[in-house]
């Protein structure tokens, strides 16, 4: 069997809407009904993995000891990976789980203490929401009995919703296509999250079973997190089993810091893989930016402006992180200006000396494409009530925050992340709450439909997946209709499952942030706040954001032209997060350990090594998929063995 067999067969594209079907339904119904472990909300993609274990190292090995000359070869299963990984995006946290609910908190919220109703309700442009109250206050607390699900009242605004998020998902298709030869070609960048899936199907079509799971380190390092999750998940079973504990804290500054101490196996896995210096940058600016965030609060330093729920705090640095992510893309693109300039001149003059056959899209349709996308998305943002300005700077500041995100992790492999300060709180910052007027802020605080928490994001999925296509032969223009098949099927099966779920059981008794916190937040940190207490452009916050641009733009140039220079500037723009100060000290750990390797074993004993590693983060993926599969079975609820 040929090792270069296309992957672009009916059964790859079948399979792959099987599992992305099972994925975007069954993510849902463990975080909603289960309320155990979180598999699709970050970057790391716990349940592509998952499944992606089940299907390389069980069903299709099974397949091939029966019939030794069929099963899935390499390239369709990692064109199932692909289009999981594009599913993962879209399921809970990227997508479906804010969309549904925050499309009707706004009037399931309102009281007459908020005042909901006379701040913004007019504003509201009908097409956006559900025209129903029964139907909204059912999606809250469940149907009466013998009632139906009320589908044609959500069919309308969710076809809507969905012909402007198709059109974003397409853009970033388009924008992570131009990026693919900059980046993997030219600056190979290592990509670290797509090393464990190459890994897991490397020579699989010469063998049953492929030489990954043959490794005894690897087994060692996929057994510990084992046996810890599965304690704990006994422990919630019977509490005759002990409790581990993996976290701690360290308080600093008089206890106003609270420095999370985490040991995560997926963070020290994907860490190990990084390079030394991006590793130390990461653990490095996180705990120096803990130290900034002590000293603030000792000095009295705060701030008057309020951002929202999901920006970093304090303001100060989410806008100083802010300037650091901007100069990264102006960065980007400055070094890339070479690729660019070609891409340019054969999607706008077909120039015959550039090739782009071997890209999932022609640089014409990936450059007019996202144009027209971006064009589409404008005009909707501008009849939902938006300013066309207004919306085009909201779409490039969304756009760029999509491409500094997809680089960081990229090249640094952090697997949980997000923007320090999202799109909508940097708009009316920059110019203004009058500028954008109060049906503006209103339609911008919707768009907290598909662009909320951004931990997981189309555009950094969809670069993954073109790097898994790294060094496969032939012509790959099948694989972009892959990834949009996975977005239609993923949005219907999963926009599907949370309504249904939803009517049956009563979204507050589901899950208390995406039906709770997080549905309020657009309205009542963004929307309310605003309209209550309008301002202008936040001039501290511009002196905050050139801070921080000035620093970041120091680190890079001296990155890029000084050799002994040993700071890399990729942990910066992100050291604010919550996220990163739970991950610091696993990333520390797994800075430790490949420093100890390389200085005293050298290259064989970083790769002696890498399986164990590798095997740590399939072991805890692993176990909490098993464990979500036996709650399901038992109707065990709240047995959450990972996080983060």
């Amino acid at each position: 069997m040929s090792p270069n067999r296309s992957g672009y067969t009916f059964r790859a594209f079948f399979f792959g809407s099987v599992f992305v079907a099972a994925l975007a339904a069954g993510a849902p119904y463990g975080n909603m009904v289960l309320r155990g472990s979180y598999l699709t909300q970050d970057f790391s993609t716990p349940g592509a993995l998952f499944l992606f274990f089940a299907l390389v190292g069980v069903l299709n090995a099974l397949y091939k000891c029966v019939f030794p000359r069929g099963g899935l070869v390499r390239a369709e299963m990692l064109l199932i990976y692909s289009m999981m990984l594009i599913a993962s995006a879209i399921t809970t946290c990227g997508l479906s789980e804010y969309l549904l609910p925050i499309m009707g908190s706004w009037l399931y919220f309102a009281t007459p203490e908020n005042n909901w109703d006379d701040l913004f309700h007019s504003y509201i442009r009908d097409f956006l929401v559900p025209d129903d109250p029964q139907a909204i206050k059912h999606f809250y607390e469940g149907l009466p009995t013998g009632a139906q699900v009320p589908w044609e009242v959500w069919l309308g605004p969710v076809l809507i919703w969905s012909a402007l998020i198709v059109a974003v998902y397409f853009a970033m298709i388009c924008v992570a296509v131009i990026l693919r030869r900059q980046w993997i070609e030219h600056e190979k960048l290592i990509y670290p999250l797509a090393q464990l899936p190459l890994d897991m199907v490397r020579d699989s079509d010469q063998y049953r079973l492929p030489p990954f799971f043959k490794s005894i380190g690897m087994w060692i390092g996929f057994a510990i997190p084992c046996l810890i999750s599965s304690t704990n998940a006994f422990h919630n079973y019977f509490h005759v089993f002990p409790q581990i504990q993996l976290s701690s804290s360290i308080d600093l500054f008089r206890d106003s810091v609270h420095l999370p101490v985490v040991l995560s196996f997926p963070v020290l896995g994907f860490a190990y893989l990084i390079n030394l210096d991006i590793a130390f940058s990461l653990w490095f600016f996180n705990v120096l930016v803990n130290v900034q965030k002590g000293l603030y609060g000792l000095l009295g330093v705060t701030s008057g402006e309020a951002l929202d729920t999901f920006s970093v705090n304090p303001p100060a640095i989410a806008h100083q992180e802010m300037g650091a992510l901007i100069v990264l893309v102006v960065f980007t693109l400055w070094v890339g200006r070479g690729h660019f300039k070609n891409v340019c001149r054969k999607a706008f003059s077909n120039a015959p000396d550039i090739d782009d056959t071997d890209e999932i899209l022609s640089y014409r349709v990936a450059v007019w494409g996202a144009l027209a996308s971006l064009c589409f998305a404008g005009v909707w943002l501008w009849l939902s009530g938006m300013p066309l300005l207004v919306a085009a700077l909201f779409l490039v500041s969304a756009f760029a925050i999509f491409v500094a995100m997809t680089r960081i992790v990229a090249e640094s492999g952090v697997p949980e992340s997000r923007t320090p300060m999202m799109p909508q709180s940097f708009v009316t910052s920059s110019i203004g709450t009058a500028s954008v007027g109060e049906t503006g802020i209103t339609a911008l605080g919707f768009t907290f439909t598909w662009a909320t928490e951004l931990r997981i994001v189309v555009m950094t999925s969809a670069a993954h997946a073109l790097k898994l296509l790294d060094g496969q032969q032939g012509r790959h223009r099948p694989f972009f209709w892959a990834l949009m098949l996975a977005v239609l099927v993923s949005m219907v099966s999963s926009l599907w499952v949370i309504l249904d779920l939803s009517y049956s059981y009563g979204g507050i008794n589901l899950n208390r942030w995406f039906f709770g916190g997080g549905a309020r937040s657009p309205f009542e940190s963004f929307v309310a706040r605003r309209l209550i207490n309008p301002a202008g452009p936040s001039w501290e916050g511009w002196f905050s954001t050139g801070i921080g641009a000035s620093i970041m733009g120091g680190l890079m140039l001296a990155r890029h032209y000084l050799i002994w220079w040993p700071l890399h500037p990729i942990g910066f723009p992100i050291a604010g997060l919550w996220l990163m100060s739970h991950s610091w000290f696993s990333i520390f750990l797994a800075w430790v350990c490949k420093a100890i390797a390389l200085k005293y074993w050298g290259p064989r004993g970083f790769r002696a090594a890498r399986p164990f590693f590798l095997g740590a983060i399939l072991g805890q993926f692993t176990s909490a998929g098993v464990w979500l599969i036996v709650d399901a079975f038992t109707g065990m609820t709240d047995n959450r063995i990972f996080s983060w």
